[in-house]
């Protein structure tokens, strides 16, 4: 069966294992990580290959030669690599900022939903009319109340803060 047969491709949806990678923080580290490890990969091949040619073009001299002449004509060769080599440093630096940022976008999102959970709860707070006291009972001028440092009857098992008699 190809494609030809049907019109369709194999699958419906040829993005749709990339569109879940890009939803979960922890999977779309662990892709750009094999990114990564590829272009560290072609980075330290290239970077032996750049020793190489240099070698090499470098050595190479044609007669009558002058002094320098050999470098000066390696020179574009190794220049291309050598740009080479910093684009490759550059694209491993970005995987690694994309997958810290990707994590990060993610604490910031959990991060805003806690914020507004918070906000509404203090807003619920503020509309709520304030709670009333209950009446209170106003003694008698003539009468003096019990003396302040005692409360009244209480449990002997609530006794921690009090002296004994």
């Amino acid at each position: 069966m190809s494609t030809e047969e049907t019109g369709k491709p194999f699958f419906d949806d040829p993005n749709a294992a990339l569109r879940e990678i890009a939803q979960n923080p922890a999977a779309y580290a662990h892709y750009v990580a094999d990114f990564h490890r590829v272009v560290l990969d072609m980075q330290a091949k290239l970077e032996v290959l750049q020793r190489e040619t240099r070698v090499h073009c470098r050595g190479t001299r044609v007669e009558g030669d002058r002094l320098g002449q050999a470098f000066l004509r390696s020179f574009p060769v190794e220049k291309s690599l050598s740009d080479v080599i910093k684009s490759l440093k550059k694209a491993t630096s970005g995987l690694e900022k994309t997958a810290h940022k990707r994590y990060a976008h993610d604490e910031k999102v959990r991060e805003v939903e806690k914020q507004r959970k918070e906000k509404a709860q203090l807003g619920e707070r503020s509309n709520r009319p304030p709670l009333q006291a209950g009446p209170e009972y106003s003694r008698e001028q003539g009468e003096q109340g019990p003396n302040p440092s005692y409360s009244g009857p209480t449990s002997i098992y609530n006794l921690n803060r009090r002296e004994s008699a």
